[in-house]
């Protein structure tokens, strides 16, 4: 089909693959824990829009770049790395403030500051874009599913990327559903919302240093 082959074991494989938690994933569920649905399918749309470009990328051949030019790895690597960080320290540092915090109405007002200076799509798109492991995760696995005999390789990642964006609305869709019910305990919970948002925290200290750690 449009040079596919082995469509099952793609679909199989890429099931599994979306369903592995990630940066992506972690950041849209926090969204949608704190600030609902529509701004859960706000991050989910800046994380589409990042893979889309990063498919895009992949089957241009800017994979084949980066895995062969150190510098330029390095490069995106770090900066990657050095704004999950960022977003890291930002989420210790909200959760601190609640664990300190006794009173609701403060602890509201800082949530609400919070809200309104957070712009859910950009970050969602910033992590997406800023992994160049994920440009070249693109290539190693599509490659494998492409008919090297086809005349339009092209016109098969499409069909590849279709499936993989199709898999990613549906698993965000239940994180972003699965959120607005973690926040209505979050809001009866105090402790319960300053432990969450230290451990999201923490995970994203971990995807940074795992970036870091990543070679081409």
């Amino acid at each position: 089909m449009l040079g596919v082959i082995d469509l099952p074991t793609y679909l199989a494989g890429l099931v599994l693959i979306v369903l592995l938690p990630g940066p992506n994933s972690l950041y849209v569920l926090s969204v949608a824990a704190r600030r609902g649905v529509r701004a859960g399918y706000t991050a989910a749309a800046g994380v589409w829009c990042g893979d889309t470009v990063l498919m895009t990328l992949s089957a241009a051949g800017v994979a084949s770049l980066l895995q062969g030019n150190a510098v330029l790895f390095g490069i995106v690597k770090y900066a990657g790395a050095g704004y999950l960080t960022w977003l890291a320290f930002g989420m210790l540092r909200s959760a601190w403030t609640m664990w300190r915090t006794r009173r609701e109405r403060v602890e509201e007002e800082l949530s609400d500051q919070s809200a309104a200076e957070e712009r859910p799509y950009r970050k969602a798109l910033v992590i997406s874009l800023f992994n160049p492991k994920a440009i070249l995760f693109f290539v190693a696995f599509f490659v494998q599913f492409v008919d090297p005999g086809y005349a339009y390789p092209a016109l098969s990642f499409v069909v590849l990327g279709a499936f993989a964006q199709f898999a990613s609305f549906l698993y965000l869709t239940a994180l972003i559903f699965s959120g607005t019910r973690l926040a209505e305990a979050f809001r009866r919970r105090r402790r319960l919302s300053a432990g969450a948002t230290t451990v999201a925290g923490a995970l994203f200290l971990g995807f940074a240093v795992k970036l870091t750690l990543a070679s081409a």
